[in-house]
C-alpha cells in the first residue's frame, strides 16, 4: 500500500482588506530641508562672522575700514548702468551697506556708520535715483563719517 500524498499548498485566496499606500515623495518635506539647510547655513556663518576669531586681529575696526573703501570706489552715476560699470558699482554699494551693518554689530562706535549707509539705502529705494538731493545729503553724511576714521 502507498501513503498517502499530502495536498499541495496553495496560497489562500480572497479579500484581504485594503493594501498600505506606497510611500509618496512628499515636497513639503524636501522645502522644509531645504529651508532648515540655509537657516542653520546663515546661523554658522553669522557666528562666525560675528565671533572675535578674527586671524587679522581687526574685527569690527576692518569691517568699517573696508565698507569705507567700498564706499570710495561707488561711483553713484555707474549705478544702474548696463555691463561691468553698473555690476561694480552695484557690489560695491551693497558691500558699503553690509559691511557697515557687520562694524556696527561688532561695536556700537560703528553705529553712525551702519545708520548714515541705512538711510542711504532707504533713501535710494524710495527715489530709485542717487541723484536725488536727500540721497545725495546721505551719501555725503556717510562719506564725512568715512573720512573721519
Amino acid at each position: 500500500m502507498s501513503s498517502p500524498t499530502p495536498p499541495a499548498y496553495t496560497a489562500p485566496s480572497g479579500d484581504f482588506g485594503p493594501t498600505p499606500p506606497a510611500p509618496r515623495f512628499r515636497p513639503v518635506w524636501v522645502a522644509l530641508l531645504v529651508v532648515g539647510l540655509v537657516l542653520g547655513a546663515g546661523g554658522v556663518g553669522a557666528a562666525w562672522a560675528l565671533s572675535d576669531d578674527d586671524p587679522t586681529g581687526d574685527g569690527a575696526a576692518g569691517d568699517a575700514r573696508r565698507a569705507c573703501e567700498a564706499l570710495e570706489g561707488f561711483d553713484e552715476s555707474d549705478y544702474g548702468a548696463k555691463g561691468a560699470k553698473g555690476d561694480i558699482a552695484l557690489n560695491r554699494y551693497a558691500a558699503a551697506v553690509v559691511l557697515s551693518a557687520a562694524a556696527a554689530a561688532g561695536d556700537h562706535e560703528y553705529k553712525p556708520l551702519a545708520e548714515a549707509m541705512r538711510r542711504v539705502q532707504n533713501q535710494q529705494l524710495r527715489f530709485a535715483d542717487f541723484a536725488e538731493p536727500a540721497v545725495q545729503k546721505d551719501l555725503k553724511a556717510a562719506r564725512s563719517l568715512c573720512a573721519d576714521m
